[in-house]
């Protein structure tokens, strides 16, 4: 990977959320939507929210500066982005990223138990397993 001070710096933020991401989802324990949660008990759900939003973030992020710095033009789209770094093996599929996007969309206006438990349960598996290829890639290139 190229040396630029940039693309280094957005790097290491890109690992550093991923690295957050990662140790709520390996301490993550089914969220049950009969349950009445207190506030404490809800504070992992809480962070493994907020870690999948940032870390997302971070992503784009990532994919942007890595474009600037390594290709001669920037995308004109999300669409567009995520093309582009499934062409650089960065991401599986492209609409993976659209659902993931469209995850991160559902997270801030979502209350419904039974629909809380299907979003953390996305972030774990869906989101969890492409985060892991992405940091595999940024780390050995």
């Amino acid at each position: 990977m190229s040396q630029d001070p940039l693309l280094v710096s957005s790097q290491q933020k890109l690992l550093a959320a991923l690295r957050l991401l990662f140790a709520s989802i390996q301490d993550f324990q089914e969220f049950d939507p009969k349950r009445d949660y207190t506030p404490k008990e809800r504070e992992p759900f809480d962070a493994l929210s907020d870690r999948y939003l940032r870390a997302f973030e971070s992503c784009l992020k990532f994919f942007k500066t890595w474009e600037r710095v390594n290709e001669a033009s920037v995308s004109d789209t999300f669409r567009d982005l995520l093309l582009r770094m499934e062409k650089q093996g960065f991401i599986s599929k492209a609409q993976t990223w659209v659902e993931l996007r469209d995850l991160r969309n559902r997270i801030a206006h979502e209350y419904l138990p039974e629909e809380l438990a299907r979003i953390y349960r996305e972030i774990v598996v869906g989101a969890g397993n492409e985060f892991s290829l992405l940091k595999q890639k940024v780390e050995h290139n």
